[in-house]
C-alpha cells in the first residue's frame, strides 16, 4: 500500500487516498484532511466524524449515510449541508476510514 504525508506523518492510504490503518488517524490528521478538501470543521462535523470512527470500530465497516442518519441521529439533509455533494466519501475521508461500500 502507498503512503502519503498528512499533517507531518506518513500514513498508509489506498489508491484513492483513503487512509487504511485505523490507528494512524488523530483529530489533527482529520483537520488536515478536512482542510485539504475544503470542509470547515465545526462541532457538528466533529460529532459526525466521531460517530463514524466509533461505529467503524464496533461494526468493522465504514458507515453509510443511512446508518449515520438512523444510528447516529443526524438527518440526511443535514449531512448534505455539512459535507456537500458527496457526504459519504467526505465523511469517510476526514474520519480516516475506507471509502464506504457502494460509493462510486
Amino acid at each position: 500500500m502507498p503512503t502519503t504525508l498528512i499533517n507531518g506523518h506518513d500514513v498508509t492510504v489506498d489508491d484513492e487516498g483513503f487512509m487504511t490503518v485505523y490507528d494512524e488517524w488523530d483529530e489533527a490528521t482529520g483537520q488536515a484532511l478536512a482542510d485539504a478538501i475544503g470542509v470547515d470543521m465545526t462541532d457538528e462535523h466533529w460529532a459526525v466524524i466521531r460517530f463514524l470512527r466509533d461505529d467503524f470500530k464496533t461494526q468493522g465497516a465504514t458507515p453509510t449515510i443511512r446508518r449515520v442518519s438512523t444510528a447516529g441521529g443526524v438527518d440526511t439533509k443535514k449531512l448534505f449541508q455539512l459535507f456537500p455533494k458527496k457526504p459519504a466519501k467526505k465523511m469517510a475521508y476526514i474520519a480516516g476510514l475506507p471509502k464506504p461500500a457502494g460509493c462510486v
